[in-house]
């Protein structure tokens, strides 16, 4: 099953860039994040679960092989400042459990923000992980030093105790996408400089059998992440 994961940024600013995607990579089972709309239109030939509340956050689900018993939150999944946000998304594809977690930014150290992202990475590892097939999306977690151009200028991210959440999740599910900055900020000509970070992942207890980082969508200036693509053998025929 080829599969992928996007922070697009806008799905509808991005949707033909979406179609064109799936089209171009022959992808069966797509999780996008920050689609910033309540409702998803539909693209042909797929099958498509989404959660969003407002013009903020939102993930999706598209699907070629199958969408059943979909979920829109997670056990134990928290709000914040008591409103639900569209962070996480699950599905059956192809008889495989598929989650699609968007886990917030953080802000800052001293911000309630950084506390919600823990308590969204913690809780999503306890109750939702090991139930799941796959998990993929955006993190918000550097994971180590090599996969930033340059920890210095980032408060969060990069702390102990957001390492140590991912640390734990992965030791669920672990990290089977390839290597590679997925994300490069549109300031300072970032991604010209190469000077991104890796924070979109695939999570899975089976081994990706090819994967790569499509530099190309994130070079025509579309959203600031890239997609990841992998491979992974998840339907037995």
């Amino acid at each position: 099953m080829r599969i992928a994961t996007w922070n697009v940024n806008s799905a509808r600013a991005r949707f033909d860039r979406i179609t064109e995607l799936l089209a171009r990579h022959d992808i069966d089972v797509l999780a996008l994040q920050e689609t910033k709309i309540k409702e998803f239109p539909p693209v042909k030939g797929y099958e498509v679960a989404h959660v969003g509340y407002n013009q903020w956050n939102g993930v999706a689900i598209l699907s070629r092989v199958g969408l059943k018993d979909v979920q829109t939150s997670f056990t134990g999944q928290p709000d914040y400042e008591g409103k639900k946000e569209g962070r996480a998304i699950s599905a059956v594809c192809g008889g495989k459990r598929i989650w699609n977690l968007y886990v917030p930014n953080g802000r800052a150290v001293d911000h309630p923000h950084y506390d919600y992202k823990l308590r969204v990475l913690y809780n999503f590892a306890r109750y939702a992980a090991p139930g799941a097939d796959l998990a993929m999306g955006d993190f918000n977690v550097i994971p180590g030093a090599e996969d930033v151009y340059d920890e210095s200028p980032f408060e969060t991210h990069v702390t102990e105790p957001e390492r140590a959440a991912f640390e734990y999740l992965t030791d669920v599910l672990p990290v089977v996408s390839p290597t590679g900055y997925t994300y490069w900020d549109y300031q300072a000509r970032r991604f010209d400089r190469d000077q991104g970070m890796r924070i979109d992942f695939h999570l899975s207890t089976t081994p990706a059998t090819s994967g790569f980082v499509d530099r190309a969508e994130r070079a025509a200036k579309s959203s600031d992440h890239a997609p990841v693509i992998c491979e992974l053998s998840l339907i037995h025929i």
